[in-house]
């Protein structure tokens, strides 16, 4: 197997490269604001760079980070800008933006306004994006400007969505926005931009109170929160996160809020991420439950098994925030992508793709359903003995794996133990819910399969688990998903030789893993891409559960050092610079922190509640 790395793309020459970077702010230099419905990412410089509306998997309104001229954006332009920082309020998802000029400062507060508790938006309830400008020392020069999806600038509102329906944004300003303002200390600049039920026009008090209204509810909501291990900022920040990425009318959790950030910059890697998938749906239980989030929890859970199990039919990978079957994957030759990495995608091809896994994910799902006190139906278990023969039949037939490779099949070792995973759960749920008459079934093909399992997917040769069954010579980061599923035990010999193995083969330094290396597991594409982040909270979890501890908080340590300065993660790093890759900020990344975090708190006698 060779041990060489992914190098950056040189599909760009160095000039281009240059002018790209000029035109386009790295990912990280960006926070989310959100309410449920949707979410913004606004940059360092507070322009709102993306935002879908009205909800997560809407046409993009603002896609600047996807075509600097043509995307739309919201810019706040100063004269003579220095420099700026930008912070969260504590336990919120209020954020705030310090510019600071040759002349003084101006603090942009923002949110997707919220009126009570955090709770799906009735449908008399607006939609909105709240911006109040005040300056705190000095003067500053200052104007609004609204850019749409063909990069002229809007003048006057309503402005109709880009979905092709009836609703429409409407701009609502405390003073005039033909033209700048010079504003002194203590003047303030109300911003309302809406588009749902009534149009806001909010002065400059009626914001704060309303911006307050909105900190208030995501500061009740966060101290349901408890985790008092390592890093507990991060994990409070991480599960935040998570809510702004919850669908709050279905319970869904979207992947991620963002389309076709590249996996690699001028790379054709680039994928529309604002679905559901099914295999996030157990990690993200679990982790939520960890540290408190039960509802959030049980949501998801209902929302899965709700959408998985609606007909006999094989289920798919992903699914809208509805539950239903996403449109057609589309390229959009409109946009030339960040920083040229084209084609921009709308909709997810993987959805079409087998992947066996979603039998295990679905079944570990109604599993942790039924253990921490939910009902099994007499309906609901014949759906899920489907699934189970569904998996029997198919689960030594090659497919795309968990990482939705664009090439053909192949017998995944992760896939088949997914399939392992499903059996073992179906025989667990038939001794909890009183099946006992078909527990002895699933409970013996559950071990039969991992017998077989784990003797066909170890090379002696290697001296460690394979990518694929009977192919010595392959390896990728899923191997380390094994003890997580309770396929096998991180301590057994055998699994502890396989996390050096791919410690060895995968990872480029600084405690980064690449998930597969595409010289030895050609997925169908060109190019290259990032270090997956949650490979590497997968590796620290293999390490804490084979007694590896000191090794694993050195490891978490550097990885907890890789957020951005609002404590976000991105689904993928460029080892060599550390620039942030792919959809941003990536869901399962922050699942990735907040279970090493409980895992690790275990170590330290400190725990979350239901650690």
């Amino acid at each position: 197997m060779t041990t060489t790395h992914p190098t950056p793309t040189t599909m760009q020459t160095d000039d281009v490269r240059q002018d790209l970077a000029d035109r386009y702010p790295p990912i990280a230099d960006h926070a989310l604001v959100g309410d449920g419905e949707t979410a913004a990412l606004v940059g360092l410089d507070a322009r709102i760079a993306w935002a879908c509306l009205p909800r997560f998997d809407s046409p993009a309104v603002f896609a600047s980070l996807l075509d600097a001229d043509r995307g739309g954006r919201w810019d706040l332009p100063v004269r003579d800008l220095r420099s700026s920082r930008q912070h969260y309020l504590p336990g919120s998802a209020v954020l705030v933006t310090e510019l600071t000029t040759g002349t003084g400062t101006l603090r942009v507060t923002d949110a997707l306004l919220l009126d009570g508790a955090l709770r799906p938006r009735t449908s008399s309830a607006t939609g909105a994006l709240g911006r109040l400008l005040e300056v705190t020392h000095g003067t500053v020069d200052v104007r609004t400007v609204l850019r749409g999806r063909d990069g002229a600038a809007v003048e006057g509102s309503p402005v109709p969505l880009p979905d092709g329906g009836e609703r429409a944004l409407h701009l609502s300003s405390s003073r005039d926005t033909g033209r700048g303002h010079v504003l002194r200390a203590g003047d303030r600049w109300a911003l309302t931009l809406s588009w749902t039920g009534e149009p806001l026009d909010l002065d400059p008090d009626a914001l704060a109170e309303a911006l307050q209204r909105t900190d208030t509810a995501w500061r009740d909501w966060s101290a349901g929160v408890r985790f008092d291990g390592p890093h507990a900022d991060l994990v409070l920040r991480s599960a935040i996160t998570l809510k702004l990425c919850d669908h709050h009318a279905s319970g869904a959790v979207v992947a991620a809020p963002t389309s076709s950030l590249p996996e690699a910059v001028g790379g054709e890697r680039n994928w529309d991420y604002r679905f559901t998938w099914v295999r996030d749906a157990a990690y993200t239980v679990y982790a939520l439950r960890r540290i408190g989030m039960v509802e959030e929890s049980d949501a998801f859970l209902d929302w899965v098994l709700d959408a998985a199990t609606r007909e006999d039919a094989r289920p798919d990978v992903l699914y809208t925030l509805d539950g239903t079957f996403p449109q057609d994957e589309i390229e959009d030759e409109d946009f030339e992508g960040y920083r040229g990495s084209g084609p921009v995608r709308w909709g997810n091809g993987a959805s079409g793709q087998l992947q066996h896994d979603v039998y295990g994910e679905i079944l570990d799902c109604a599993y942790q359903h039924v253990r921490h006190g939910g009902t099994l139906t007499d309906a609901r278990w014949a759906h899920l003995e489907h699934l189970g023969r569904l998996a029997e039949r198919h689960h030594l037939t090659p497919d795309q794996g968990i990482w939705e490779i664009r090439d053909a099949g192949r017998p995944f070792t992760y896939s088949v133990a997914m399939c392992q995973v499903a059996f073992d759960r179906l025989a667990r749920l038939a001794e909890l819910s009183g099946r006992a008459d078909r527990a002895a079934h699933w409970r013996t093909l559950a071990d039969d399969v991992r017998e077989d399992l784990l003797e066909r997917a170890w090379s002696e040769e290697d001296g460690c688990f394979t990518e694929h069954l009977d192919q010595p010579g392959t390896l990728d980061a899923s191997l380390l998903a094994l003890p997580l599923r309770r396929v096998v035990d991180a301590a057994d010999p055998r699994m502890v030789a396989t996390v050096d193995a791919v410690a060895r083969k995968l990872s480029p330094g600084g405690g980064l893993l690449y998930r597969y290396l595409h010289a030895d597991s050609p997925d169908g594409l060109e190019g290259n891409e990032g270090a997956f982040v949650l490979c590497s909270f997968w590796w620290v979890d293999n390490l804490v559960q084979s007694g590896r501890v000191q090794e694993a908080r050195e490891l978490f340590e550097s990885l907890a050092a890789r957020v951005n300065h609002v404590g976000l993660l991105a689904e993928q790093v460029e080892p060599t610079t550390g620039e942030f890759l792919g959809n941003f900020p990536q869901a399962f990344s922050h699942i990735g922190l907040i279970s090493s975090a409980v895992l690790l708190a275990r170590t330290e006698g400190t725990r979350s509640p239901t650690s």
